[in-house]
């Protein structure tokens, strides 16, 4: 399992935006494991180990991945390659099928806007500057534009619209095998050493400079985040946004519009500029995809039950020593302010 280091306790939350199933600092529960036969053994008791029913709807624990560590690349290389691949997806579904969640979240709280404002009536303070805030970051309208956006202005429907068009699902089949592609299972120096798990490019001087940079590329980085829910976040916001992206917004729309499903398979074909493989890209993740099974993720969904962490020590004697600092930082507060910032709503 990815693991978290026994010092980064304080960094291991971050989400797309606290939903309902986020549970208090009281109740919160924070899994802590010490090897990976400790996460293989949890996830047999939680009947999410081994080959699923394909003609049943998966179903999964609700338990955030918060670290990925040099632990996890060194050990990686000593399993069996479908060990390697089943813990990486399994530990790695929750995180997108939350992302998705909030999407969806979003999404119709953006119907409903448009519901209020054909009724005549006034959209509330606080989902308006939602819009504003959401215009920018998908890049829908520039900071100027979206600070004037008022309940009278005439965009404002066209930025709902595009907003919609924009903020929609990214199956998470198609996710699992970019995942696994871009960070190697999770095993790469960016997924160590910043959570990179999909290969994105920065720029400005920040992120983690490649071995082989292309001085004609500019100072090109893969963008480093505090936590893997981040990287996450990333490349939803990315695929939402991006004007490289064009196509997959376009390809999903028009599935959207034909109440054809989102899948996996069908949304590949959108991610033709990806990579600078191009075709060659998109046909490696589609068998991807085909030979790992992902597609059964595209339904799956979260499991009734309040969400949890996973936190992983280096040892035994750590993984006790983390499970008594958790316990004080709840019983100090800390934990209750660690979840405040998370914005897992």
């Amino acid at each position: 399992m990815t693991r978290i280091k026994h010092c980064c306790l304080l960094g291991i939350f971050a989400a797309l935006g606290v939903c309902s199933n986020v549970p208090t600092a009281h109740s919160q529960e924070v899994l802590v494991f010490s090897g990976i036969d400790e996460v293989i053994d949890w996830l047999k008791s939680e009947n999410f180990w081994g080959e699923e029913n394909r003609g049943q709807q998966l179903t999964v624990p609700y338990v955030m991945l918060t670290g990925i560590t040099q632990r996890w690349r060194d050990t990686a290389q000593q399993l069996h390659v479908p060990y390697k691949k089943e813990i990486f997806y399994r530990l790695m579904v929750p995180l997108i099928l939350h992302a998705n969640k909030m999407v969806m979240e979003r999404r119709e709280a953006l119907f409903q806007a448009q519901e209020t404002l054909a009724a005549g009536d006034k959209i509330p303070a606080a989902d308006m500057q939602a819009i504003r805030d959401g215009a920018v970051l998908l890049r829908v309208s520039d900071a100027e534009s979206a600070a004037s956006l008022t309940q009278e202005s005439a965009a404002l429907l066209t930025v709902i619209d595009e907003l919609i068009y924009k903020l929609d699902i990214i199956p998470a089949g198609l996710a699992l095998g970019q995942a696994a592609y871009e960070s190697g299972y999770g095993t790469s120096r960016f997924a160590v050493q910043g959570n990179a798990l999909f290969g994105q490019w920065t720029f400005g001087g920040k992120g983690l400079v490649p071995e082989q940079q292309r001085k004609s590329l500019g100072d090109h980085r893969i963008a480093a985040f505090d936590w893997p829910f981040d990287s996450v976040r990333g490349y939803f916001i990315n695929l939402m946004s991006h004007p490289a992206y064009e196509d997959f917004r376009r390809l999903r729309a028009n599935l959207r519009a034909k109440g054809e499903p989102l899948t996996s398979m069908a949304l590949a074909d959108g991610l033709i500029r990806y990579s600078e493989r191009g075709q060659e890209y998109v046909d490696t993740l589609k068998s991807i995809i085909r030979v790992n099974g992902l597609a059964i993720a595209d339904d799956a969904t979260f499991r009734d039950e309040p969400m949890r962490f996973a936190v992983g020590a280096e040892s035994a004697e750590k993984a006790a020593e983390l499970r008594t600092e958790i316990e004080r930082m709840r019983a100090s507060g800390e934990l209750a302010q660690i979840i405040q910032r998370m914005r897992l709503e």
